[in-house]
């Protein structure tokens, strides 16, 4: 689905009224003309579709973030596929005041990139990074990383974030994100855990390089695997959400 199908954006149009004007054909902002809302409604639609057009080749993703209820953020993924950063943290612990981040692992448009702490792993580094996408999407993310990241590293993060575990959630996917693509069928190439991440880390601090390269994999492996997480999850939300009346 993508954001041109959207209209909830437009204040005063829920998913109700939304629905409605799918189940009547007006399924793109193609469509929307005067007369299919009356009233106030109709003019905050138009209106809504009048500076969406212009946002949208600007490539301004916080505009729809804004604009967008947090339960329908999964609508930005498909327009912003290409400049949408994938990423994913390694830390000795669970808690930012006590623990450090160790690796950071970003996917974006095909390619990976991971940063160590004590190599490239600065706020400079991150900071570029996460300047260069226009999307971020995690998992259990904005309770975790972005805390972490955040405070070792004084970020402030505003780029538009989907947090994947809520979207999973919505379509019947529970547990943690190992759980998950074990019952996507999401093939993972490695039997790190992430207890066994603290341990390589302090392996490779004690000399192992061999550990760094085991744990650099698992990183990358968590952060590349949420684009393939995103298809199957935006596509069951696409099907629940928007298909029936696009097909219809």
């Amino acid at each position: 689905m993508r954001l041109e199908n959207t209209f909830i954006g437009a204040r005063g149009v829920g998913e109700t009224t939304e629905r409605d004007l799918w189940e009547r054909g007006v399924t793109h902002w193609d469509d929307v003309e005067d007369g299919v809302l009356g009233g106030k409604r109709g003019e905050r639609l138009r209106a809504f579709v009048e500076e969406a057009r212009p946002r949208l080749a600007e490539n301004d993703a916080d505009f729809f973030a804004g604009a967008l209820p947090s339960g329908s953020q999964w609508r930005l993924a498909e327009n912003f596929r290409s400049s949408t950063c994938f990423f994913d943290i390694e830390t000795t612990g669970l808690n930012e005041h006590s623990a450090v981040v160790t690796t950071v692992s970003c996917h974006r448009d095909g390619e990976t990139t991971t940063y160590v702490r004590g190599r490239d792993l600065t706020p400079g580094a991150l900071r570029e990074e996460l300047a260069a996408a226009d999307l971020l999407v995690s998992f259990n993310g904005k309770r975790f990383d972005v805390p972490f990241l955040e405070h070792h590293y004084d970020l402030d993060v505003t780029t538009p974030h989907l947090d994947l575990m809520y979207p999973c959630r919505r379509v019947d996917l529970s547990g943690g994100l190992k759980a998950i693509e074990r019952d996507l069928g999401i093939a993972r190439e490695s039997d790190v855990d992430g207890r066994e991440a603290v341990r390589l880390w302090h392996q490779y601090e004690a000399g192992d390089e061999a550990a760094l390269e085991r744990l650099v994999r698992y990183n990358r492996l968590d952060a590349e695997n949420l684009a393939t997480l995103l298809d199957h999850v935006g596509e069951r939300l696409h099907r629940e959400v928007f298909a029936p009346y696009a097909e219809g």
